[in-house]
């Protein structure tokens, strides 16, 4: 029945329209202008970045884990290609987490990423909202964030299939999203989507929703975690959806770390902040430990 209703508020909210870091939560999926103004919004932030490993990308997983590419569903005859992580000789279901890249894609990096949260104890599945292209330059990562911005009911439904994935193969009955910069906008829009369903939600430093009525049927926990020095999203709009979510008694727990600038939780880019980030996955494996179990 879980499935069905799934598919239900896909069709239902196939309308909305949602973009991280650089989101207009007024666009449309036919907006070209828009989608245009969300990928150069996010190559503000990213002109001299690059996807460069440094040591810290190495950070071994608490217990050792298991991990593959996997198919987490189909689109127009296509399959859906994820990366998935668990507990090495895990017995039984554990909890699932659906991870979202950053603006990037589904890389090295995020393949690491998940291989950490499978370690701390879940099923963590890294889907991919790009078909396969990885950018290694910010043009072309701002190019695949306004593919996605055009059709942004593809990627909708593309992580609803894999919530139910995780749900239905993974047999998991708790559910969570996690996303850094475009992916935290999609783990808030992931959450939209799923209001009843998901379990748990972080957002790492990705664009809000901050109109009260968008975000009153959320009923899961949220983590946000933000850079101070960040200017997209500024932390005047934290701090307004931060007070929008109290203001509706939903439980909202937001970190900003001074010092900090956007996608500072990114190892293999040039804005990582060591301390930050390390604070901020601490903060992460409580949240989820507590909201998940």
């Amino acid at each position: 029945m879980r499935k069905f209703l799934i598919l239900a508020i896909s069709v239902l909210l196939a309308t909305l329209v949602w973009t991280a870091c650089g989101q207009n939560p007024s666009a449309t999926s036919n907006d070209a202008p828009a989608s245009a103004t969300q990928g150069d919004e996010i190559l503000a932030q990213h002109s001299d970045d690059r996807p460069i490993a440094s040591p810290a990308v190495a950070i071994a997983p608490s217990q050792p884990v298991d991990s593959e590419a996997v198919t987490y569903g189909e689109q127009d005859g296509v399959p859906l290609q994820g990366y998935l992580a668990r507990p090495q000789g895990a017995s039984g279901d554990l909890p699932g987490l659906i991870v979202i890249h950053e603006w990037w894609g589904l890389n090295d990096n995020i393949e690491k990423m998940t291989e950490r949260l499978a370690g701390e104890g879940y099923t963590a599945l890294a889907v991919d909202l790009y078909g396969g292209e990885v950018a290694e330059a910010p043009d072309a990562a701002r190019s695949l964030v306004q593919g996605v911005s055009a059709d942004a009911a593809k990627a909708e439904d593309n992580l609803l299939q894999a919530f139910s994935y995780l749900e239905m193969e993974q047999g998991a009955e708790a559910i969570g999203s996690i996303g850094w910069c475009f992916g935290g906008g999609w783990s808030l829009n992931t959450a939209l989507l799923l209001p009843d369903e998901l379990d748990a939600a972080v957002i790492y430093y990705g664009r809000l929703e901050t109109d009260p009525a968008q975000l009153e049927a959320l009923q899961m926990p949220i983590l946000g975690i933000f850079g101070a020095l960040d200017s997209n999203p500024s932390v005047e709009s934290v701090r307004e959806f931060e007070a929008a979510l109290q203001a509706l008694g939903k439980p909202i727990e937001v970190h900003i770390y001074e010092g900090a600038n956007h996608a500072f939780a990114n190892p293999s880019g040039q804005n990582y902040n060591e301390e930050a980030a390390e604070a901020a996955w601490a903060e992460t494996v409580d949240f989820l430990g507590q909201n998940l179990g």
